[in-house]
């Protein structure tokens, strides 16, 4: 077995313990998806396609209130920002390899796939065949999403309509947020982007989302360059 394979199964091993976690979140946005009005082929299509889940979640629900086109696209885009951070954070590790490369890594970039990656990079530096650990990570994540989804999709079928399910969704996002909100920039971020979406969830086509997203965004980079600056001093 060559160093490239080798660092794919590093990928893959440092990837299973999250991908625990995933599975049953890939099965509830396959269930979700019908219910919400979404065909099998459009609901499988879109864990292929888009690949986020955060964002599946959201799309389903604004095609099924009959959202505008660009209401989702840019709901999508807020939702998505924080991999503009994870793409510069892995960005110097990544600067030598060829374009094609970089598309398929910044296609399979998630969040699971980013947090053992760069813990990989900051410990080795940049091998050889070390973005191969990256691409281990992240298409052992989408292979598992595409499961979970059919999944879902093929149990959500036999689940009555009138049983609700979109309790599932706020309830994964808080078991994934709450162990990660370690200082009082991410707990007033948290804080104040669901405020600012209870305040604002009366808004058409989900426009408190982005609302929400984007308060949060803004209270978390404050706070944190203030931060940052009493360090400094």
């Amino acid at each position: 077995m060559n160093e490239s394979y080798k660092e794919f199964w590093n990928g893959v091993r440092a990837e299973i313990p999250l991908l625990i976690g995933v599975f049953p979140f890939g099965m509830i946005y396959g269930a979700l998806a019908l219910n919400a009005g979404l065909s099998t082929a459009a609901s499988q299509l879109m864990s292929s396609m888009i690949f986020a889940g955060s964002a599946q979640f959201i799309t389903a629900q604004l095609v099924h209130d009959a959202a505008p086109a660009f209401v989702i696209i840019v709901t999508i885009a807020v939702v998505n920002l924080r991999h503009m951070l994870y793409s510069a954070s892995l960005a110097p590790y990544l600067e030598h390899l060829s374009v094609r490369w970089k598309a398929v890594l910044s296609y399979l970039l998630t969040d699971e796939a980013y947090a053992p990656s760069i813990l990989n990079y900051e410990k080795n530096g940049v091998q050889p065949f070390s973005h191969w650990f990256l691409f281990g990570a992240g298409f052992s994540l989408w292979f598992n999403w595409q499961v979970s989804t059919a999944l879902g999709i093929f149990l959500g079928a036999a689940i009555p309509a009138e049983w609700p399910l979109d309790f599932a969704l706020p309830l994964t996002f808080i078991a994934m947020v709450v162990p990660i909100l370690k200082n009082r920039p991410m707990v007033a971020s948290a804080l104040s982007a669901g405020l600012a979406a209870v305040l604002a969830h009366s808004l058409p086509f989900k426009l408190g989302i982005i609302l929400a997203a984007l308060t949060g965004i803004l209270v978390g980079t404050i706070l944190e360059g203030r931060v940052s600056t009493r360090r400094a001093q």
